[in-house]
Parts: structure tokens; C-alpha cells; sequence
């Protein structure tokens, strides 16, 4: 029997390749994008696609009345994937722009997965598959906004893993590192339209992340590409007893260890040479 998925976030990078990779896997890949252009350029890739504004309450519901109409009201999986990072320091950051990160990377992350997990109680079985990041466990400096998000994000999914055992559901998180994709971009145009860096005490070490976020491919060490989340996708999705969490690129797994090993004091001494 055909599997389906929802996947949100198809624009570009993890959540376009997984969704053409699963397309091509004979999945029932149910991609969404937030731009008209975007949805209209997954349908030409050959993918269903469906709009999705994760901060558009009426929009999350259209969506999930469309894949449940062309699914018999049922769904298999879903990825949360659609997010982004505003970058800046916490003291020259509005609050509306953390209020903005927080809707989009977790309000409407939310608000999706409380309506399809009664879908998934009512067919007896279900896996939600959250995007995470190093991020959401360890945290560096210029990255506030989207540490706390991503760590609201985990702690929201480990507490909805003991919720829903008992539906037969599984929720599993993907922790990737750095990965070549479009976040930079989109972070730089988030900096550029909430922070003003003239005016900063934190003047020079903008420019050394707006260099960074300007750039067309990561210089971070260890950079993977989309298909490696993917590899973990198809794992957290297949395998009979998936992984709780799946750490991705080699910067994950290490803060993973150096988390559990150091203290907080030298652990600090080590994220800020990031």
C-alpha cells in the first residue's frame, strides 16, 4: 500500500529533495511551499504540490482538508521541516521579530501537528518527523532567536513522543549541522529587515556574519548536502524501530558528546570561537 507524507518547507534544500527523493520512492508526497512561485514550481518538478503559510492559521487548515480529500482522511507521516533563522544579537533584536521566528518555527509547527494527530489515532498508527538542529541543544552567540526556538521545538517534541505512545505514534527528531541549502540566504534577508547593525556595539562581528551569510555555499567545516537528511528521513520513515533522534553531520554529533562531557563554563569557552 502506497505511503503518504506531508512535508513542509519544499521551496529548496531539505525539504524540496526529500520530497522529490520520496516522490520517486513511490510515496504519496504531499509538498507544500509558502510563495505562490514555489508551489507552482514544486508542480512543475512533477510533485502534488499544496500552498502552506505555517503563520496562516486558515492556510495550515486548507492544506490538511486537501491531503485528507485526496487520501481518504488518512495520513501516514508528516515532516516538519518549513523554517528559518534571524540572526542577531538578542539585545538589539525586536520582540516582534522573535515573535515572528516563534510563529513560524514553532506556533505553526504546532498548530499543524495537533490537527493530524487525530488522524493518526483514529487509523491506529502514525510517525511525525520534526527537523530540528545542532541548535536546538547547544547554543552560539548572533543565533538567539532561532536557539530558542529550536530548543522550544525539542522540548515540545519530547514531551509529545510520551503523549501519543499510547496511538502508536512515533515522533522523532532530525538534528542536522551545517547543510548546504538556501538558510543562509533567507537568514541574511531576516538580519538585513530587523537589525540595525550601524548602530550596534556588535557592529564588527556583524559584518563577519553577514560575510558568512552572504556567502553561496557554507565554509563551515564538515557541510553535508540535503540528501544526507534525506538518508535519515527514509530511516526515521522505514525502519521497523526508527531512531529517536537522528544526529546529522559529524558538528552534531561531537556537541552531542562535548554537551555531556564538559561544563558549562568550558563548553561556552568552545562555542564562542564559532
Amino acid at each position: 500500500m502506497t505511503k503518504s507524507i506531508l512535508i513542509t518547507g519544499c521551496s529548496s534544500g531539505i525539504g524540496l529533495h526529500a520530497a522529490l527523493t520520496l516522490n520517486a520512492r513511490g510515496y504519496q508526497v504531499f509538498a507544500t511551499a509558502r510563495k505562490p512561485e514555489d508551489v507552482e514550481m514544486l508542480k512543475a518538478k512533477g510533485l502534488n504540490a499544496i500552498p502552506l503559510d505555517l503563520t496562516d492559521s486558515e492556510s495550515i487548515a486548507q492544506a490538511i482538508s486537501i491531503v485528507l480529500e485526496q487520501t481518504s482522511g488518512q495520513l501516514d507521516f508528516l515532516f516538519n521541516n518549513g523554517a528559518y533563522g534571524q540572526p542577531g544579537a538578542l539585545e538589539d533584536l525586536p520582540t516582534n521579530a522573535l515573535k515572528t521566528q516563534f510563529e513560524s518555527n514553532v506556533f505553526g509547527w504546532h498548530e499543524l501537528t495537533r490537527q493530524i494527530i487525530p488522524v493518526m489515532r483514529t487509523q491506529g498508527h502514525g510517525r511525525i518527523i520534526q527537523c530540528s538542529s545542532v541548535l536546538g541543544f547547544v547554543s552560539m552567540a548572533y543565533r538567539g532567536a532561532y536557539n530558542a526556538s529550536k530548543y522550544a521545538l525539542e522540548g515540545l517534541t519530547d514531551t509529545l513522543r510520551l503523549e501519543v505512545k499510547d496511538g502508536n505514534i512515533d515522533v522523532i527528531l532530525i538534528q542536522p549541522g551545517p547543510i548546504n541549502t538556501q538558510f543562509r540566504a533567507n537568514a541574511l534577508k531576516a538580519f538585513n529587515e530587523h537589525i540595525d547593525a550601524e548602530q550596534s556595539v556588535h557592529k564588527v562581528q556583524y559584518q563577519q556574519q553577514m560575510d558568512r551569510l552572504s556567502s553561496e555555499t557554507s565554509n563551515a567545516k564538515f557541510t553535508l548536502e540535503p540528501i544526507d537528511v534525506t538518508h535519515a528521513l527514509i530511516d526515521a520513515l522505514e525502519s521497523k524501530r526508527p531512531k529517536l533522534k537522528y544526529r546529522v553531520t559529524v558538528p552534531t554529533k561531537m556537541m552531542a558528546i562535548l554537551k555531556r562531557l564538559l561544563s558549562t563554563r568550558l563548553l561556552d569557552k568552545i562555542l564562542a570561537k564559532g
